[in-house]
């Protein structure tokens, strides 16, 4: 099958995660009787409460026989270790930008570590059916900011549509159809590139792991794009950190790949695929999963360091325990 890997990127409460519901029903991924909750990506109680994206969440649509693999990346520059890690996992990028107020601040943040890492951007201006819509406004501030940002030629000439994600439909044309997001759909197949991993299933296993989750029944498990060959239920294999040092061996107990909302177990996982594995108890995020015979570890991301650091620690000042009362730590705890 075909394969396409993309990332969604929005600021906050552009529509981003409500678009991703409307991808996953037209592409038949839910049963026509089943129940969905409403901003269905947002599955964490914190997200829900506050209306925002702090898990990346990859999830996958099949259109007209292509695999299309997305991740839903959070919209805030807070949690850009997030946004840095999962990047590294897609060959594309739509950029969703309210066509009210255009591209925001943590949009460019955002944006910004995608063009570096050369990933050819597609425009989607949302809301566009509103009254203080001003897509074409908007579509000017996305070229701006691209340029700003020192996007290259290619990724300066990048195609764009407008749309309504809770309505369900993207066009092309600002006066078009108004029907569904076949055109959407199309445009990302078309524009965005198949994984270049593919050429590359004969050679040695490796993957960079990017996210880190836990599952009741088995426990650990690590995501990220498989970068060569394949991987099966029961091989063994190692786990590399970043400096290539042997952090453990392990025995592959669950292979699963992202279909719909849900992950389903697979018998194997090819090159160019988002996949997670499970078995490991040391590997973490930024190593390499690879085959025994391997002994270099994949590039990982650097991440930046924190725009804050903040150290607690007992008060040493010279006036240090002559005011109040509760000053020892077992009582302020």
């Amino acid at each position: 099958m075909d394969l396409r890997n993309i990332a969604i990127i929005a600021h906050v409460d552009h529509g981003k995660t409500t678009l991703v519901d409307e991808l996953l029903k037209q592409s038949g991924a839910f049963r026509e009787n089943q129940a969905v909750a409403e901003r269905a990506m947002d599955s964490n109680d914190l997200e829900r409460e506050r209306g925002i994206t702090i898990f990346a969440k990859p999830t996958s649509v099949e259109w007209r026989g292509t695999r299309i693999n997305i991740v839903d990346t959070p919209g805030h520059a807070d949690f850009g270790g997030e946004v840095e890690r999962i990047l590294s996992m897609v060959d594309g990028v739509v950029l969703l930008v309210d066509a009210a107020e255009g591209p925001m601040p943590q949009t460019k943040f955002v944006t910004s570590k995608a063009l570096a890492l050369g990933l050819r951007p597609i425009g989607v201006l949302n809301k566009v059916d509103k009254p203080d819509a001003e897509p074409d406004r908007a579509l000017d501030e996305c070229f701006d900011l691209f340029a700003n940002l020192g996007a290259d030629e290619d990724q300066l000439d990048f195609p764009h549509m407008y749309a309504s994600g809770r309505n369900g439909w993207a066009d092309a044309e600002l006066d078009g159809p108004r029907k569904d997001l076949n055109a959407l759909f199309a445009l990302i197949v078309n524009h965005v590139p198949a994984p270049r991993q593919i050429k590359r299933q004969d050679d040695d296993f490796r993957m960079l792991a990017t996210t880190l989750g836990a599952d009741p029944f088995v426990g650990r498990l690590l995501t990220g794009r498989i970068e060569t060959g394949r991987v099966k239920v029961g091989q063994t294999v190692q786990a590399l950190s970043r400096i290539g040092q042997k952090i453990e061996q392990f025995r592959v107990t669950r292979v699963q790949a992202f279909r719909g909302l849900g992950q389903q177990d697979i018998e194997e996982g090819s090159a160019g695929d988002i996949v997670s594995l499970a078995g490991m108890s040391k590997a973490t995020v930024a190593d390499t999963i690879c085959a025994l015979a391997v002994d270099e570890a994949l590039d990982a991301q650097p991440i930046d360091p924190p725009t804050i650091t903040v150290t607690f620690g007992i008060n040493d000042s010279p006036l240090a325990g002559r005011d109040g009362k509760k000053v020892q730590s077992r009582v302020i705890r």
